[in-house]
């Protein structure tokens, strides 16, 4: 039983190593490695080699495969492009056990690794900066291979309790079985490293043979996508094909895998020396890094069918007016801030369209569902308030401040349109007010036209104007009423409905300009 324990205790130990590591690499790199995905990704092939050397410097799959759904939720990238990353991210996720049979079995890793541990800590402690966190990678490094020594020393010891006989047979159900034990191995300690790792160890030591570990490292490859999969409950559709297509993936990689375990092994007994079990450890990691990187050259040319597949099998259901949105993206306050950009772009033109609309508009004006336009702007002011920035300065932090100028504005530009129509109508029945609903309509059809190119300095300079103008006509205008009034020409009433609908062009005029403004602020801050 203390055996066991002490193994237990190994593999946790490695798995915090892991997370140590993985955590330092990704304040190191992280940043660097997401540009380069979306900078290096114009295609399923540049994407798979993309995410294979994404993964693998930042030793995670998951976080090379939330970047993904990112810029597919972004539009940054297609969807059979971020394919090629998650078909190369599993490529990529088998360096950690080339670095272990080279490393880890050759050296003495107690002897070697702690006081990488103890340098790397060190640094952690009283370095600042930079320096602190390549500490903080350093010392999950070392604790990595410390794990792996503990672990051998662990499992070197089950030798007189684990045996052969008392696993299951080499055959087809007994294979499958193992399967299942590396797919329950790797959800438990979630990560297929951990599970690849213990599998190489417990080989090493005599405790399984070759056949046994391959097998188990194919279910360790489908058990990683079950934390892909739960991550996407709740999440977009873009977010769910994602999810599903590592899961489907995989299951046809191992499939595959499976089948390919006999012939596998009868060429390393025919072509090396020693035959598989004179080269047991670098066969299993030659296997793992061979199977994924087959199936990545056959799938990768029905790239767009397979995404042709994954969206007919989970086609869109969220609204038109926050698509954009995926809470993956909140892993990067940038990709989020350019989500939201583009949901306030489709969003404006809705309501600009509603504007026109109930103005007589018949050529750019559309009514929009108000009650569906609302609850997309309640969604899109929730995912602002979960933007979370580290300061409150840079380019990122003057973004989120324009945003949410404009979320406030369009806020009330939908109250002016929701509550108060019945100005709007008043507005385009009155006779000395005509002139400026006619403007304010021939301007939103050009502001419609500039926003559709992404011309935003162009349309706020034409908002403004046209604002200038209606603001220009309030006065005079009320001064005309007021005379109307007290000559009694128009009783006091009428004159109260006169003013409220020359006031509610000139709120919505300032709303469009401000909006506007606001947009274009936004992205000269992004240095778009």
């Amino acid at each position: 039983m203390l055996i066991i324990i002490q193994v237990a205790g190994g593999i946790g130990l490695f798995l915090l190593g892991m997370i140590v590591m993985t955590d330092g690499l990704g304040s190191l790199a992280g940043s660097t490695i997401r540009t380069a995905l979306m900078r290096f990704t114009r295609s399923p092939s540049t994407g798979a080699l993309t995410g294979t050397v994404c993964t693998a410097v930042l030793q995670s799959s998951s976080a090379t495969t939330v970047a993904a759904v990112g810029f597919v939720a972004a539009e940054l990238i297609t969807y059979p492009e971020a394919l090629g990353i998650i078909f190369g991210a599993n490529i990529g996720t088998t360096f950690t056990g080339w670095i272990v049979v080279i490393l880890g079995f050759k050296l003495s890793l107690g002897k070697v690794f702690l006081p990488l541990v103890f340098v790397g800590a060190t640094l952690r402690l009283f370095a600042k900066g930079r320096l602190g966190t390549i500490g903080y990678t350093v010392a999950g490094f070392g604790l990595i291979f410390v794990a792996i020594g503990f672990m051998q020393q662990s499992m070197s010891e089950l030798q007189n309790i684990i045996s052969f006989e008392n696993l299951p047979p080499n055959t087809i159900s007994g294979r499958l079985f193992l399967v299942g034990i590396g797919v329950v191995f790797t959800i438990i300690t979630q990560s297929s490293s951990a599970g690849v790792v213990a599998a190489l160890t417990a080989l090493y030591a005599g405790l399984i043979n070759f056949n046994q570990a391959a097998t188990l490292v194919i279910g360790m490859d489908i058990g990683t996508t079950m934390t892909a999969v739960l991550a996407t409950i709740g999440g977009s559709a873009a977010a769910r094909r994602t999810g599903f297509s590592h899961l489907i993936y995989n299951l046809l990689t191992a499939t595959g895998a499976f089948l390919l375990i006999t012939p596998y092994t009868m060429l390393w007994n025919y072509a090396a020396r020693g035959g598989i079990v004179g080269n047991a450890e670098i066969a299993l990691v030659a296997f793992h890094t061979s199977f994924n990187f087959l199936c990545v050259i056959i799938i990768l040319p029905f790239s767009n069918q397979f995404a042709g597949f994954m969206q007919t099998l989970i086609p869109d259901k969220v609204s038109l007016y926050t698509k954009q949105l995926d809470p993956a993206l909140l892993e990067s306050p940038g990709l989020a801030l350019n989500s939201v950009q583009e949901t306030i772009k489709i969003q404006s033109t809705a309501l600009f369209r509603h504007v026109s609309a109930i103005l007589g508009d018949k050529i750019n004006g559309k009514r929009a569902e108000l009650d569906e336009l609302q609850s997309a702007l309640n969604e899109t002011r929730g995912f602002v308030d979960r933007i979370s920035l580290k300061g409150t300065e840079g380019s990122n932090w003057e973004r989120l401040v324009q945003i949410i100028h404009t979320l406030d504005h369009m806020q009330r530009l939908h109250e002016r349109c929701e509550e108060e129509e019945d100005r709007a109508i008043a507005a385009r029945e009155t006779e000395e007010l005509r002139e400026e609903c006619a403007l304010l309509v021939r301007s939103i059809g050009e502001i419609l036209g500039l926003i559709d190119q992404n011309k935003w300095v162009q349309a706020a300079k034409l908002a403004k104007e046209t604002s200038k103008k209606i603001h220009a006509k309030v006065r005079p205008f009320r001064e005309s009423v007021m005379s109307k009034v007290a000559q009694g020409k128009i009783d006091v009433y009428r004159g109260t409905g006169y003013f409220e609908a020359v006031r509610w062009l000139r709120r919505v005029g300032r709303h469009v300009q401000r909006i506007c403004e606001y947009v274009e602020k936004s992205y000269l801050a992004a240095g778009e």
